[in-house]
């Protein structure tokens, strides 16, 4: 989809998730279709009705970011909901775009070395794995024919097996994955790639058509491996200035749950065999 496509399903979404009630209107009985009606939100933004249709069709017109960010206060957009339609309003220039993929440096993978018994990979734009260490792999159950961080969470019954929640997980992966597809507007490449695994994903296809967005970038995994148990991490993904578009993605062992010592048994054990 481009960029007025995203933006007409967007506004139709969040629209479709809000009642009367959550705005302060008063019950009017049942409606046809669930949510706000078109002319309700144009109202609570202050703008036209038959502008803010035009523009939830996706049609030509210049927006300012005020109106945006008054459309975003009438959706009760959160902030990242709210960064993710300024983005597909057109308002954020979008940057050179460097290329999808580059061979990341000798250092690099020297640090991904560095840091096990850890987890750590580095993702490109795409959610390619550009590179992994061997605690990484063994953890998230990884193998050679794993090239996408994406692909793996909805396809590989080893990567899905590994989280104790993977349910609970899904649609913050889906939403990461949106937010990050909107800062390259013109890349047709995160397009195909959504349109291929929910071809082959029901459960992605659902989460994909929320039209969720979130940009944390630090959170909590809680992971079952069978030959160590619960293993609990804090993550951080750190974007990598000298190689465009790409991200490292370090995990430690969460304190007080005794993570360190089983994950240290296992990375032993694995390069023991």
């Amino acid at each position: 989809m481009d960029r007025r496509d995203q933006l007409r399903d967007f506004l139709r979404g969040r629209r479709a998730r809000l009642s009367p009630a959550d705005v302060g209107f008063p019950a009017a009985g049942r409606r046809r279709t669930p949510g706000l009606r078109r002319e309700e939100v144009a109202v609570l933004a202050g703008v036209g009705v038959s502008w803010y249709t035009w523009l939830e069709q996706g049609r030509d017109i210049t927006v300012s970011a005020q109106v945006v960010d008054a459309i975003g206060r009438a959706l009760l957009l959160n902030p990242d909901e709210l960064a993710y339609l300024h983005r597909l309003a057109g308002l954020t220039p979008p940057p050179d775009e460097p290329p999808p993929h580059v061979e990341i440096d000798p250092g690099l993978h020297r640090m991904l070395a560095a840091w096990l018994p850890r987890p750590a990979y580095v993702l490109d734009r795409h959610w390619g794995l550009a590179g992994v260490n061997s605690a990484a792999r063994e953890v998230f159950g990884l193998t050679d024919r794993d090239h996408n961080c994406l692909v793996a969470f909805f396809t590989s019954g080893r990567y899905r097996a590994a989280y104790s929640s993977w349910e609970e997980a899904a649609p913050d992966v889906v939403a990461r994955f949106r937010a990050d597809s909107a800062r390259h507007p013109a890349d047709p490449e995160f397009g195909r790639l959504a349109a291929d695994l929910a071809t082959v994903s029901g459960e992605f296809a659902e989460l994909w058509a929320r039209h969720e967005v979130t940009e944390a970038t630090h959170g909590r995994k809680v992971l079952t491996h069978p030959r160590c148990g619960e293993l609990v991490f804090e993550y951080r993904r750190l974007p990598l200035p000298d190689h465009p578009g790409h991200h490292l993605v370090l995990h430690n062992p969460a304190p007080g749950t005794g993570t360190l010592s089983r994950l240290e048994q296992l990375v032993a054990l694995t390069e023991a065999a």
